[in-house]
């Protein structure tokens, strides 16, 4: 009886549909590393998804979202591909609503099929403790999505797989993702322009997003290390 109970708790609908989701994504990722035309990569994108025209930006915001729940997939290189391709407002739109969207497929699947399947599909087991509140979360979350302090894909699988409010989740990821989604995609457009002083700052705003996330990490700042951890 309770053997029949636990399997039918493990086959029940969401839990089907988020296995589905996630084969899919394993499907696409797995079709692409293998076909000829290399869309996920900065160089076979920009080739690819010219051919395509007014279907390119919908390539490249499904690519984004299949980026975050598949990690490997480089999200960074493509959305300053992306910049120099649109321009820096419309390519900065379309890595938002990408990556957003991604991180809502992350999050679901970690709430729904739990941790012992996601490590099954990063390899790491995720903790994200709830002790000092999901408002405290929320912000450590937004902090996590304007700096690269962790990856986006595990702090995405670590909020569903705590439970935290999805409201929340929503709003601290959507507005801390925006100012560090533009600055890549303007470094790709400055780039492409050759400005002297856009690209001086695109030189000079790299170097404080990686040295300030290390900083955090080092010495623990906000508590971090006491509310995330990954193995």
């Amino acid at each position: 009886m309770k053997r029949r109970k636990r399997i039918k708790i493990l086959f029940n609908r969401q839990n089907a549909f988020a296995m589905a989701l996630l084969l899919l994504c394993l499907s696409i990722c797995y079709w692409q590393l293998n076909s000829e035309v290399k869309l996920l990569t900065p160089e076979g994108f920009k080739q690819g998804v010219k051919n395509l025209g007014v279907l390119g930006p919908l390539v490249y915001i499904s690519i984004l979202t299949l980026s975050v729940v598949v990690s490997p997939i480089p999200s960074a290189p493509l959305a300053v591909v992306a910049g120099a391709m649109w321009g820096s407002i419309l390519a900065g739109i379309y890595s938002v609503i990408g990556g957003f969207l991604g991180s809502l497929i992350a999050y679901f699947l970690g709430r729904t099929l739990g941790r012992s399947a996601i490590k099954a599909l990063t390899g790491k087991i995720i903790y994200f403790s709830k002790q000092r509140g999901e408002t405290y979360l929320s912000w450590l979350i937004f902090i996590t999505r304007l700096l690269p302090i962790f990856s986006f894909d595990l702090i995405s699988y670590a909020a569903g797989i705590a439970g935290l409010s999805l409201p929340k989740y929503a709003i601290a990821t959507f507005l801390g993702m925006i100012p560090s989604t533009f600055l890549l995609t303007y470094m790709g457009g400055v780039f492409e322009l050759g400005m002297p002083l856009g690209i001086a700052i695109s030189i000079v705003f790299p170097i404080i997003l990686i040295g300030l996330p290390w900083l955090i990490r080092r010495y623990n700042w906000l508590g971090m290390k006491d509310v995330f951890r990954v193995e």
